[in-house]
């Protein structure tokens, strides 16, 4: 079992390896611009979560989540080798829908200002 702290480093060199390898190492073009905005691991650093999005919103999920159940041995395995790891975790790929939920509420809240300045 390994320690909170290890747990966040490992989290966050994982989140690392993959942003890189996405950016350029992959061909497939429906992971070009696809950001991971997280990575959580388990105690025993057998399964990572890792939250994914893409600039053009969720009209693209469906493609970048076949893409990346496809590409998922491969990183795992680059995981493995980048990072030394005896036993690379298991990759477990969600649909973060944060990035397009803080657009909504900030276009809210600009429209309730312009509705106060036109009061």
């Amino acid at each position: 079992m390994a320690n909170p702290l290890r747990q966040k480093r490992v989290a966050d060199r994982i989140r690392a390896e993959i942003s890189e390898l996405l950016s350029r190492e992959m061909a497939d073009p429906r992971l070009k611009l696809v950001t991971v905005t997280d990575v959580s691991i388990d105690r025993e650093l057998a399964y990572a979560n890792v939250w994914v999005c893409r600039a053009d919103g969720d009209s693209a999920e469906k493609d970048v989540m076949a893409a990346l159940e496809r590409a998922k041995g491969f990183l795992r395995r680059e995981i493995a080798a980048r990072m030394q790891l005896r036993h690379a975790p298991q990759l477990v790929f969600h649909w973060d829908r944060a990035p397009d939920h803080a657009e909504k509420m900030a276009n809210i809240l600009d429209g309730l200002k312009q509705n106060k300045h036109d009061s």
